[in-house]
């Protein structure tokens, strides 16, 4: 189970390890979230020794979360514990008790262990979580939201500094191949632990993997979907900032819900879709998600009523969304409609 690698690839150099870490890791106190696999352990092995090379610096605490989906969990995580604590690092084991879902089990893991990482993280008083998610992940990442038609968001893959709650998530090694981080570790003598599931063929991450392999010669490498990634990530920092603009421009709150001036309609296509539906997130308060092909849908509908000069109702998000003649776009939750409490700035 524990093994060291020869696979291709150059340790990461101490020049690197500053690069790498000095500004994601500018807290007062860092989480590291460690499984033990490869990735974490290489995130665990290089942030002490970034940590121990200077005066100054975050103190950093480790967890690994048990999730008691398989035999040997408990004792992988004791084997964690060691390793950070050979690195002066304090340790402790998360473990997810109840009742284990029989579906989508990856997908409830992932969301049980984020919950507990960042309760714990509050706990200790860390103002940062830092994962080992590397350029690979990002690569998988992209290629599965392309194959589910996401837009330029999803496109961007994951993000080197994100939110968790009240917790500052962190990616220091996101633009960095897995092959350097088992190279690290290999060349340090540090040993990792493989998660047999990930070869399981029941996963859809695993059988991603599988076709990556079979398209690299024809072009679509990891590198290329890391570099769209980055792309991607750059277009939407510009639509994000337009779209809150034209947001702040164009919305008016008032009563129990929000009127969208007719200017909306002279926006691009992009900007229109996005007002729209930050309008109905902020009516709501985000109770339901907006997937985007519904708000595609009501906003090709909103905008052929407009074309028109036809007033249209429609429901999206757990609101009311009413366009009245003169363009004018009204957003309520769908109770109020039954209140007639809102009127049309």
């Amino acid at each position: 189970m524990h093994e060291l690698s020869h696979d291709v690839g150059q340790p990461i150099t101490p020049e690197e390890i500053e690069g790498l870490f000095a500004s994601p890791l500018a807290f007062r106190h860092v989480l590291l979230a460690v499984s033990g696999g490869a990735d974490s352990t290489a995130l665990m092995l290089l942030a002490a020794q970034w940590r121990s090379s200077r005066a100054e610096g975050p103190r950093l605490s480790v967890a690994t979360v048990d999730h008691g989906l398989r035999p040997g969990s408990a004792e992988e995580a004791i084997r964690v514990a060691d390793w950070a604590r050979s690195l002066g690092l304090p340790h402790v084991t998360l473990p997810w008790v109840g009742v284990k879902p029989r579906t989508r089990i990856q997908e409830t893991a992932r969301g049980a262990r984020y919950r507990l990482l960042v309760e714990h993280a509050e706990q200790i008083g860390a103002e940062a979580l830092a994962t080992g998610h590397h350029a690979d992940d990002q690569a998988e990442t992209v290629l599965m939201r392309l194959i589910r038609g996401s837009g330029p968001a999803g496109l961007a893959g994951m993000a080197p500094i994100s939110m968790k709650g009240s917790i500052v998530h962190v990616r220091p090694l996101l633009a960095v191949e897995k092959t350097r981080l088992v190279a690290t570790l290999s060349a340090a003598g540090h040993p990792w632990i493989e998660d047999p599931s990930n070869r399981s063929e029941a996963y859809g991450r695993n059988r991603l993997r599988r076709i990556m392999q079979a398209l690299e010669p024809e072009g679509l490498s990891r590198a290329r979907l890391t570099m769209m990634a980055s792309r991607m990530a750059r277009a939407e920092e510009a639509l994000s900032a337009a779209a809150s603009e034209a947001f702040r421009a164009l919305v008016a709150t008032s009563g129990e819900g929000s009127t969208i001036q007719p200017a909306l309609w002279d926006q691009p296509s992009e900007i229109r879709l996005r007002v729209l539906v930050a309008t109905i997130q902020s009516v709501s308060g985000g109770e339901k998600s907006v997937r985007l092909e519904r708000a595609e849908q009501a906003c090709r509908r909103l905008e052929g009523a407009f074309l028109r000069g036809e007033p249209v109702r429609a429901t999206l998000g757990g609101c009311l969304v009413f366009l009245d003649s003169a363009g004018h776009v009204a957003v309520t939750r769908e109770g109020a409609r039954r209140r007639g409490s809102f009127r049309q700035a």
